[in-house]
């Protein structure tokens, strides 16, 4: 039996006397406060995180400068010549090429570590360490997708704007579920009366900068009457607004103004991002008719873009927790010493799926979309991608908010027989 994996009642000490000190190792790198230290020592999960961050914003700045300066260093490649005479197709295949290595890579170290729950799990080693061939594999793959047939990278191409899509689903959850948490946590009766006044200001705050920041799209992207499209997305980024705060405030749901608040400033922001990305020379985003050059403004509104991106995916890509509700609310929420400190899965998975993200930013949600350089996310493609996520985002936290009225009250509706 003990060669089958049962430890013997009077045979588990030497396993157990490994485990533990494994664990103790594992505590004592992750209390240094070296950062050089913890990553010397190579076996530390939240450092690694970081690591990752930084392959992704390497993957990212590739991804650029193969858009926006590759076409004359690649032109004398013979594989990557299908653009039919469209010099802007090279630009776009390059962004392709370089997010489908970085996916690769992402979804190979998702496959290897999925399912990671103990600190002494050989993966957990894997996940945190063996850098150098963790870099050695991203920069294999990444190399290898230059070599690879354009029928196969228009292919990603495709399968990448579901990919894309998955990932700003993700995200969503992941920001409306942070925001719900703030609430629940401000309005439980251990913190009502000491936050009160902290959630009466934010939640103030919040409306007034949505509300200004509303006034403020009228007046820069609505500039004469017949821009009947953006006043529809502004005016209805207000209706919605005003829908989520009815449900909250809802007698039966009774969730306060802080979370509509905050929505609201989420809402306000993806309409602002929305119309933003509208293309330069329509008459009613004068914004974009004042970027039609390239100057200090337009890069480093890119350079901020470029690293939103990594920040969101970074952010998203810890917060599995969102996604396990169930678990938390039923087994006390408490973490026990030799569990990692986040599923290392969905971390992978939440990076090669921002693969694909950041790829249809940089061409605009569009393979065959020319997009000028210093430029990102812009295109009517990528505008009406970000109404659909507004609006999306909105559908989400209603229902849950409603749902758990709904449940409650089918559970109530079926009923359960007397014991």
């Amino acid at each position: 039996m003990d060669a089958a994996g049962v430890v013997l009642p009077g045979g588990g000490s030497g396993s157990g006397s490994s485990t533990s000190s494994r664990i103790e190792r594992n505590n004592a790198v992750l209390k240094d406060p070296s950062w050089f230290g913890q990553f010397r020592n190579g076996s530390n999960p939240w450092m690694a995180r970081y690591v990752y961050a930084l392959i992704f914003l390497s993957a990212n700045l590739l991804a650029w400068a193969a858009r926006d300066y590759g076409g004359s260093a690649l032109t004398e490649m013979e594989r990557l010549k299908v653009c039919d005479g469209k010099s802007d197709c090279l630009g776009a295949e390059g962004v392709l090429r370089v997010s489908l290595g970085c996916f690769v890579f992402f979804i190979l170290m998702f496959l290897l570590t999925v399912g990671t729950s103990k600190l002494q799990d050989p993966r957990d080693a894997w996940h945190s360490g063996w850098w150098s061939a963790k870099i050695a594999i991203w920069v294999g793959v990444t190399l290898l997708a230059f070599l690879l047939p354009s029928t196969i990278v228009r292919i990603y191409g495709e399968i990448a704007h579901f990919g894309a899509g998955v990932f700003l689903l993700i995200q969503l959850v992941s920001v409306i579920s942070f925001i719900t948490w703030i609430n629940d946590r401000c309005l439980s009766e251990k913190n009502a009366e000491r936050c009160h006044i902290h959630v009466m200001v934010v939640a103030t705050g919040s409306y007034v900068i949505s509300l200004v920041g509303i006034i403020m799209m009228f007046i820069w992207y609505t500039p004469d009457p017949s821009c009947l499209l953006n006043i529809f997305f502004i005016t209805w980024s207000l209706v919605l607004l005003q829908l989520m705060t009815s449900v909250s405030l809802h007698p039966k749901i009774n969730a306060g103004f802080l979370a509509p608040g905050l929505m609201g400033l989420y809402v306000v922001f993806l309409c602002w991002c929305a119309i933003r990305s509208e293309p330069a020379g329509e008459s009613c985003n004068r914004k974009a008719e004042s970027s039609k050059r390239t100057d200090w403004l337009t890069i480093i509104s890119f350079v901020i873009g470029l690293l939103a991106i990594v920040i969101a995916t970074f952010s998203t890509g810890i917060d599995s927790q969102c996604f396990q509700k169930s678990e938390t609310q039923g087994g006390g929420g408490e973490k026990e010493e030799d569990e990692v400190p986040y599923g290392y899965g969905f971390f992978h998975f939440v990076f090669a799926t921002g693969a694909m993200y950041f790829a249809m930013l940089l061409i605009g949600w569009n393979t065959h979309h020319a997009i000028k350089k210093w430029t990102i996310d812009v295109g009517w493609t990528s505008a009406w991608v970000r109404i659909v996520n507004e609006w999306l985002a909105v559908c989400v936290y209603i229902w849950m908010m409603v749902a758990p009225i709904i449940l409650k009250s089918r559970r109530a509706a079926g009923g359960s027989p007397p014991v």
